[in-house]
């Protein structure tokens, strides 16, 4: 079996528990480390550089989709496994459009985990059922896709969808600020910008925004 390091991300101790059992059985796969939210999953990622990061989807600050694009960004070499609670065509979409080469239901993880981990150690993909159809679908059918994309005309850019997040977490502009190094007024207007680019005109309809676009999870 191949050696491998592997980081996890999951804002469930659970459930990072269950994931270490089930990783420590294979002596040739270390976990390096752990992290309970997106951001830190990144920072973790360019200390560490793992060969794998097993990240969940809905993770405070950060979501797995976007801390999984900005490690393949420093990382090319680095795969990522996208664990989630709900399998919908848009989710599926976004993941392969994301980089990620792995995408497994939680419901899932006890029975192909290790099956995961393997194939995209060997960097092949490793996709739950209805991805690998979309995937078969794309093949038989290119360029047909009558999914929808984001919900308003300029979709956001990665550093839009981070902050758009991070607002509908609740987060102030001086929380805003820390999280991301900037100033509390470049924060500020990064938020002024995005909701003039959505056309929303309060933080509840961003939210709203969030939710529909699985930025966010209710």
């Amino acid at each position: 079996m191949k050696r491998a390091r592997i980081l996890i991300a999951d804002d469930h101790e659970l459930v990072r528990q269950g994931l270490r059992k089930v990783l420590g059985a294979h002596p040739e796969w270390e976990v390096c480390g752990e992290a309970e939210n997106g951001r830190q999953a990144v920072e973790l990622a360019r200390q560490a550089k793992p060969d794998l990061v097993i990240l969940d989807f809905s993770m405070p600050e950060l979501n797995g989709l976007e801390a999984g694009r900005q490690i393949r960004k420093d990382s090319p070499r680095t795969e990522v496994l996208i664990l989630t609670m709900h399998e919908t065509d848009r989710l599926a979409r976004d993941v392969l459009a994301s980089g990620a080469r792995g995408f497994i239901l939680k419901s899932d993880a006890g029975r192909v985990l290790v099956q995961a981990v393997e194939a995209l150690l060997d960097h092949k993909p490793f996709f739950t059922g209805k991805v690998s159809e979309m995937v078969l679908e794309g093949f038989l059918h290119p360029g047909k896709d009558g999914a929808a994309g984001e919900d308003d005309a300029t979709p956001l850019t990665p550093r839009e969808r981070e902050i758009v997040q991070l607002v509908a977490e609740g987060k102030s502009s001086k929380e805003l600020a820390d999280a991301l190094g900037i100033a509390v007024g470049t924060a500020e207007t990064h938020r002024t910008n995005i909701m003039r680019k959505l056309r929303v005109r309060s933080a509840t309809e961003l939210v709203r925004y969030a939710i529909r676009n699985q930025i966010v999870q209710p």
